[in-house]
């Protein structure tokens, strides 16, 4: 005969079962409002075995009622009705994620994203409260019809003291489940991090990382098998995620992370820069503490450096590149009628006529009647012009000299002839930088020729 009433609750219908129990939906006529309940059976216990385990039931469930958080399923009381003891929560209209990921619906890495991170905080908020799930898995993971995510079962698997069996069932899900839970080992909230990040191993490849037809060989890989990073059994997903269930997963618990708020931080920031899209197309990489003692993530790292050394030599290229494309252009805007082009300047500049000794022979001196104003006046105005660092040169001199060093500077590659050029015009006309015509060599009485 169904089940009509437990404690003070109208059952309404059948949820679920599982291996502990069933889940209810019920009635609460003293608030009016609906309730899932989920029940645990005594059956197959010894009287003193169901003392000791209703005991550590209701301890459990008192410390899971104590944790209110949106990412937290709210429990609203405990009780004991016909054998069994129950535990009434809040009743949440969606589905599971088991249900979701069995259905085949396509997920975008924004919203697995969304739905592991959400995990995550809930996990950090229970660790925070001394309370650890060691069940975490997709069948205790509720997505509603708003899109909020909730854990369910809190305090439920641990209610044996992390004993495997009860009645012959397993709690807890060898799938799932972290290496030091299976040893026997006593588990710590770095346990509900590995589970999560087999969770989120299964929502990006479709399949959980261990998987075997018996009990015996799931729980051997749980142990001693490292999985393939799941960008290589799903091409075009962002490699990120490979860091990041890398170090969740890690079998040395203090190589993992040491709190689900970490992790849920990383994932967020990969969602900010960009790598995860619907697509699949990583557009962007965030940089995630590796696991040291964990060979799958130290290979990611090497690759992570390898991509980074490419990206900084092609900077460097680029870089050279356009040094020399604005060195050219300064060049060619700052052009004078015997340097212009550069490449040409020793062929643009007139040779020089050969020397005329005679008209180099200085003047026989003028008598001071016979010199006119004008000649008076020149000779201090030169003077004045010529800068007091400078030495008046003459023409054949400065202008050969200069010939032969532009001649010269012919010979040498791209960025050296742009720096020889620049430094026989600075030699021969030191302090400026326009063209020879301004030269103060050629104010100091000369003209170009």
């Amino acid at each position: 005969m169904p089940q009509q009433q437990l404690g003070r609750y109208e059952i309404t219908a059948t949820l679920g079962r599982g291996a502990m129990g069933v889940v209810y939906k019920a009635h609460d006529p003293l608030i009016e409002r609906i309730v899932a309940i989920k029940t645990v059976a005594f059956a197959g216990l010894s009287e003193t075995e169901a003392e000791e385990f209703e005991q550590r039931f209701f301890r459990e469930a008192k410390s899971a009622g104590r944790l209110n958080h949106p990412n937290i399923v709210t429990i609203h009381d405990v009780g004991r009705s016909n054998g069994l003891a129950y535990i009434a929560m809040e009743f949440l209209s969606g589905q599971s994620l088991r249900a979701l990921l069995n259905s085949g619906a396509p997920l975008s890495f924004e919203r697995m994203i969304d739905i592991v991170s959400a995990i995550a905080d809930g996990l950090a908020f229970a660790h925070a409260h001394g309370i650890v799930h060691r069940d975490i898995k997709p069948a205790n993971i509720m997505v509603l019809e708003n899109g909020v995510v909730k854990i369910t079962d809190f305090g439920i698997a641990q209610l044996l003291g992390g004993s495997l069996t009860m009645t012959g069932s397993v709690l807890g899900s060898p799938k799932y489940m972290s290496p030091e839970q299976v040893a026997g080992q006593k588990a710590d909230g770095r346990a509900d991090i590995f589970s999560l990040g087999t969770v989120l191993y299964e929502m990006l490849t479709g399949q959980p990382p261990f998987s075997c037809d018996n009990l015996h060989a799931t729980m051997y890989q749980v142990v001693h098998k490292t999985p393939p990073p799941p960008s290589s059994c799903c091409p075009g997903l962002p490699a990120d995620f490979d860091a990041i269930v890398a170090r969740a997963m890690a079998k040395d618990r203090s190589a993992r992370y040491q709190d689900a708020s970490e992790m849920a931080a990383d994932l967020r920031r990969m969602l900010r820069s960009g790598s995860a899209t619907l697509s699949g197309e990583a557009r962007g990489q965030i940089a995630v503490a590796q696991p040291a003692n964990d060979a799958w993530a130290t290979a990611i790292t090497d690759q992570q450096r390898q991509n980074s050394s490419s990206l900084r030599l092609g900077a460097i290229a680029v870089t050279l590149l356009l040094l020399t494309i604005a060195s050219t252009v300064f060049l060619l805007r700052s052009p004078s009628p015997t340097m212009t082009p550069v490449a040409d300047q020793t062929s643009n500049l007139p040779t020089p006529p050969e020397p005329d000794l005679a008209k180099q022979q200085p003047a026989e001196p003028k008598s001071a009647a016979a010199t006119t104003p004008t000649d008076s006046a020149a000779a201090p105005k030169t003077r004045r012009d010529t800068p007091p660092s400078v030495k008046a040169i003459p023409a054949k001199n400065w202008k050969d000299a200069l010939n032969a060093e532009l001649k010269a500077c012919r010979e040498e590659s791209v960025f050296s002839r742009i720096v020889c050029i620049e430094k026989a015009r600075w030699k021969h006309c030191p302090g400026h930088w326009g063209t020879i015509d301004d030269c103060p060599s050629n104010k100091a009485g000369q003209k170009t020729p």
